[in-house]
């Protein structure tokens, strides 16, 4: 069915993902122009918007209790800003010469074409779900979205076993690792990696391998599952690896995701070479003056590298569609890029990095010297000291910080934003050291363990 557009004066904003760069996007733009100017229609394929999939780990855990507290704004209280949000509807093709979307009710299976004067892509990103035999058998489950958190919980609730295998050592297969173990589940981690945590190097990567077998969690690393087997049922029951079979009542994948592109592909709009959007500062698709990206669709500049890189994070997310939401608007704003922060945690063990890790610098041909030291969370003196390891890059010659990473227990996860910040920055470790930190027996040694790592690298620069 054919929709025809209805002219009037307003221009009509069509924006496709109702999630965090989505539906920023579209707040954001309905502030600066009311809805006499402007007419802004969104489509979402699933049952919810504006939710926090970084907090589904914690629902399937038990921390949080109900889907509805990782809820930012319903579909109701975006409808009441007068956006014309379409639940349960997907788009099936963007049509960029007739400036046109179709779109499908997922209910009725009823399509049509609603055109735009300006369009938001905010399709997000996909769980990777290797090729494999029996990956599609029930009891196997990815976690990307709240309607995956549900299936999962009910799955949960109603399997008698208590074995559970985990594929992938990500965030993600990490924080669900934690989640099942809350749950009193047996948990076994199969990884690709010499070591959990591939976003960190393998010396720091070790650190959390030796925490989580702490935690009872049995880790298999260096080992790829090539099949998942199932009973007479057709239920999962097991997955194997080349040399093992690992007994399973429920597996969860955590293998990472990628950018959901394929709509903008088949538009024909730039990719780069990770499978994302390429936007410029504006968040303006790369030859297209009314259409922008935003979320875990795009790619974005890493400020340290110099180079385009995926981040799939809600931070991102939010960040682009506030950028993306203003220039729509007639605004002006940039995201002019990231120096790859993240944190997480394993029960009581953080996990922190910013920057770049060893392998990273490697590959963009930059000559680094690297530290490592152990420091404590507080002053030693007071109770609750805990020990912290910091890991500190500094590129040769000129003493650029290039990158950190943090393992240790309560206050050593946050201290990666002093780096994050002197990355932003451009700084040195030599300036870092002078850094006027906060101080008190509380909270930090005299010297706190970024600065002792700072302090160190900047010897070895000096010394390089």
């Amino acid at each position: 069915m054919n929709m025809s557009r209805t002219r009037d004066t307003r221009e009509r904003l069509v924006v496709i993902g109702g999630d965090a760069a989505g539906m920023s996007a579209a707040s954001q733009a309905r502030r600066l122009k009311g809805p006499d100017e402007l007419e802004i229609v969104a489509f979402e394929r699933g049952h919810f918007t504006s939710y926090s999939a970084c907090g589904i780990p914690y629902w399937v855990g038990g921390d949080v209790t109900e889907p509805d507290q990782l809820i930012a704004r319903t579909p109701e209280e975006h409808r009441e800003r007068d956006i014309d949000l379409r639940m349960r509807t997907e788009v099936m093709e963007i049509d960029v010469d007739r400036q046109r979307v179709r779109a499908r009710d997922l209910e009725s299976g009823a399509e049509s074409w609603t055109s735009y004067d300006k369009l938001v892509i905010a399709t997000g990103s996909r769980p990777i779900r290797p090729d494999m035999p029996g990956v599609d058998a029930p009891g196997v489950h990815g976690v990307q979205t709240l309607d995956d958190g549900q299936a999962l919980i009910d799955t949960l609730a109603h399997t008698r076993g208590r074995k559970a295998v985990v594929v992938g050592a990500g965030y993600i297969g990490v924080e669900m690792a934690e989640a099942l173990i809350n749950r009193g589940y047996e948990v076994t981690v199969v990884n690709r990696g010499s070591e959990p945590m591939s976003t960190l190097d393998p010396d720091m990567g070790r650190l959390v391998h030796e925490a989580m077998e702490g935690l009872g969690i049995t880790m298999v690393d260096d080992a790829a599952v090539t099949k998942v087997l199932t009973g007479e049922d057709g239920r999962v029951r097991a997955v194997a690896t080349e040399n093992a079979e690992y007994p399973a009542d429920v597996v969860v994948l955590g293998i990472g995701v990628r950018p959901e592109t394929t709509l903008a592909k088949a538009a024909g709009l730039p990719l780069g070479s990770h499978g994302g959007l390429l936007t410029d500062l504006a968040m303006r698709v790369r030859g297209h003056e009314n259409i922008w990206a935003g979320g875990d669709c795009v790619e974005v500049l890493d400020l340290v590298s110099g180079q385009e890189r995926h981040i799939a994070l809600g931070t991102h997310a939010n960040k682009h569609g506030q950028v993306i939401g203003t220039g729509v608007g007639g605004g002006y704003a940039t995201f002019p890029g990231v120096v790859g922060t993240a944190v997480s945690k394993v029960c009581d063990l953080e996990i922190a990095r910013t920057g770049l890790r060893e392998k990273d610098a490697r590959r963009v041909g930059l000559q680094f010297v690297s530290v490592t030291i152990e420091s404590t969370s507080r002053a030693g003196y007071y109770p609750g000291a805990s020990p912290m390891t910091v890991k500190m890059l500094a590129e040769r010659r000129t003493g650029r910080l290039l990158g950190v990473q943090i393992v240790g227990r309560e206050g050593a996860g946050k201290r990666v934003d002093i780096a994050a910040v002197a990355l932003t920055a451009g700084m040195t470790v030599e300036q870092m050291t002078a850094l006027d930190l906060g101080y008190a027996p509380p909270f930090s040694p005299v010297w706190d363990p970024v600065l002792v790592a700072a302090r160190k690298a900047a010897a070895k620069v000096r010394a390089s």
